[in-house]
């Protein structure tokens, strides 16, 4: 069993298991950090963005003009960072690993974590299957359309990719060279892409088993994070795998997580702990809706940097009874993303995958989640963009949630831009998996108020570390910065996975060898082999019995049948060489311990005589003295020692066999 890591990022994961001959992917998602490298993609001509300073490498070729002349249209710099002056581009999984076509099938965990499948399904040659569930496909198709309609609607004059080239690369600063990887960058899909993807997409149901090649059977189980994510559990006859990604045990909304199947796993993989070890959920809602009433009283604006999905449901619902306690009903909230309308009405759709307390709502009914509530009384203002309905809609002071979180591309771009010079603004970061100040850099200096709330319902190691002894696995797998404390917490020991033995590690690029051998594997007997067995009793309530037949393996499945019988040969003809040879009928197979006085008795009655029988610590020695012959019976074993006497050999070993019992 081999395991392959195609990701760097511990939360956005790409792994694939090889095991009985099936190739199976764990996840495939999209590395966006690679976005805070490129500068943003305004609405509008932005004047700031235009007169950003040129950053030509100091130790680029002084002498090669043409080149020096493109990098300073390709590399701009603000706030002493260097970006390049491009359409941003995303890091797709490693695909120089191993043939991505060989993948038969890719098993999807969260609607995040499904963001790289356009990079898989149409541009390798894959032609298996993928599983998700349907809340993950759908909100995993809004995601990747956003992210389409975000980057075609800003479409840059040009294209930089002279800093690509690996002579220039290596002179860039180490901020540019350390976080990029040219190898790995591509432009975003395109929306035919999407559709196509998707299109390959079978949907699931929690704990639905499917049949992989005969060979796995996959079962998908609720993880807990957020609407129709998973689990899953991989198992054959004899061995049991469980991958836990991005799962959670707090309450919210999403079913809650299904741990039972997962216990006594040979293998467990990890993934997708919280981002945010020492920030509790519940403080940063309360530290969230602080701050943003602080800044909507003194006048000021609020912008909430998000993705579509997600939490944003649950800020919707805590902000609306905080602005009722707060007296601040009247206060607008806008929610802008081409997405946002049909997030919100999936969301209420997909009532089967949500919490009890969610799923009773339905059959008063009432809509599962407030914000359908804030809608209707227009608390809440949906708007695709902010061209067309927003612009007369709009008033301030007022809350915007918008894409994308990243601020490279999307309508929160447009806001930093007509915000962030005043100190009465604020902007507050959610989104655990974004490093606010990379999304920030590009914009400084800046005068509006950053706060960095981020709320991660995901596992945190204190939790982890009690579900791995909760669901005892053999053995543990785990990203390598799972074992160490965080970068910014070294002193934090408790901030760590652990587990006896100690677990296995991966980081990107590497294969694993998993500490897992199989030993066993089923076979069906057929009905008419199967009743010809005679089964002999070798001890009270034990009986066995002989097989012969032939095993046929097909599909990864193993019937024993019975032996064909002889094809019958008339007078004058030839046996034809496919023809089944001649089976002779199974020997009578013997077992038990010989009895030492019983075989000497017998030994006599055959005409042996003159027999000495000497104990030893492991067993018997039996001296033949007129035949010179030597006879070592231990525990499992007898030998016969008779000088190359091999008809004398014969008769002691048939005299032998007769002490023994048969079937």
């Amino acid at each position: 069993m081999k395991l392959y890591c195609l990701s760097g990022h511990p939360n956005l994961p790409c792994l694939v298991l090889k095991f009985k001959s099936v190739t199976v992917m764990l996840d495939c998602s999209l590395d966006l950090t690679t976005t805070f490298r490129f500068l943003p993609l305004p609405l509008v001509h932005s004047a700031r963005l235009a007169k950003l300073p040129s950053c030509v490498p100091k130790d680029a070729d002084a002498g090669d003009q043409d080149t020096l002349k493109t990098l300073k249209k390709e590399l701009k710099e603000c706030g002493g960072r260097v970006f390049v002056d491009s359409p941003p581009e995303v890091g797709i999984p490693e695909d120089g690993l191993l043939d991505l076509s060989t993948v038969d099938v890719i098993l999807v965990s969260s609607f995040q974590c499904i963001l790289a499948l356009p990079y898989i399904t149409e541009y390798t040659g894959f032609n298996g299957m993928i599983y998700a569930t349907e809340p993950t496909a759908q909100m995993g198709r809004q995601l990747m359309e956003e992210l389409v309609q975000h980057t075609e609607r800003v479409p840059k004059t040009r294209t930089a990719s002279k800093w690509k080239e690996p002579g220039v690369f290596k002179t860039l600063p180490a901020q540019l060279r350390d976080w990029l990887n040219p190898a790995s960058l591509r432009d975003c899909y395109g929306l035919h892409d999407v559709n196509s993807a998707l299109s390959k997409v079978q949907l699931v149901g929690y704990a639905q088993k499917l049949d992989v090649f005969g060979a796995l059977q996959i079962m998908p189980l609720s993880s807990g994070y957020c609407i129709g994510s998973c689990n899953w559990l991989i198992q054959s006859h004899y061995e049991k795998i469980s991958y836990i990604s991005s799962s959670s045990v707090l309450t919210t909304h999403p079913q809650p997580m299904d741990q039972g199947p997962l216990q006594n796993t040979d293998v467990l993989i990890l993934a997708g702990l919280t981002q945010s070890p020492t920030a509790n959920p519940d403080s940063m809602l309360s530290e969230f809706c602080s701050h943003l009433a602080v800044t909507v009283k003194n006048g000021g604006n609020v912008l909430v940097p998000c993705y579509p999905s997600g939490v944003v449901y649950d800020l919707f619902e805590c902000l609306a009874v905080f602005l009722d306690n707060s007296g601040l009903m009247q206060l607008p909230v806008y929610f802008v993303s081409p997405m946002a309308d049909s997030s919100l009405a999936y969301s209420n759709i997909f009532a089967e995958w949500l919490c009890q307390s969610k799923q009773s709502k339905v059959y008063l009914p009432e809509a599962p989640f407030v914000h359908e509530e804030l809608k209707t009384i227009s608390r809440l203002k949906v708007f695709p963009s902010v061209h067309g309905d927003f612009s007369s809609e709009f008033k301030t002071p007022c809350v915007v949630f918008a894409g994308h979180p990243t601020l490279r591309f999307g309508d929160g771009v447009h806001f930093m831009e007509m915000w962030g010079q005043s100190k009465a603004n604020t902007v507050i970061f959610v989104e655990p998996d974004i490093p606010y100040l990379d999304a920030l850099a590009p914009f400084q200096p800046l005068a509006m108020k950053a706060v960095h709330c981020p709320i991660d319902t995901r596992l945190s190691f204190q939790q982890a570390n009690k579900i791995i002894s909760d669901l005892k696995p053999l053995h543990v797998v785990l990203p390598e910065t799972y074992i160490t404390p965080p970068p910014s917490l070294p002193q934090r020991s408790d901030l760590v996975l652990e587990a006896d033995p100690p677990p296995t590690t991966y980081q990107r690029g590497e294969v694993l060898s998993l500490p897992i051998k199989r030993m066993y594997e089923k076979i069906e007997i057929t009905p008419e082999l199967a009743s010809a067995l005679v089964p002999s009793e070798i001890r009270q309530g034990v009986a066995v019995a002989s097989v012969t037949g032939v095993l046929e393996a097909k599909d990864n499945n193993y019937v024993l049948q019975s032996v064909p019988k002889q094809a019958t040969v008339g007078p004058g003809q030839k046996r034809k060489r496919d023809d089944n040879a001649d089976f002779a009928p199974p020997k009578p197979h013997v077992w038990g311990a010989v009895q030492v006085e019983q075989f000497v008795q017998d030994l006599e009655k055959g005409g042996v005589t003159d027999v000495k029988v000497e104990d030893t610590p492991s067993g018997h020695i039996i001296h033949l003295q007129s035949e010179d012959t030597l006879i070592q019976i231990e525990d499992g074993s007898t030998h016969i020692f008779c000088e190359g006497n091999e008809e004398l050999r014969i008769k002691l070993r048939n005299i032998l066999l007769k002490c023994l019992s048969k079937f």
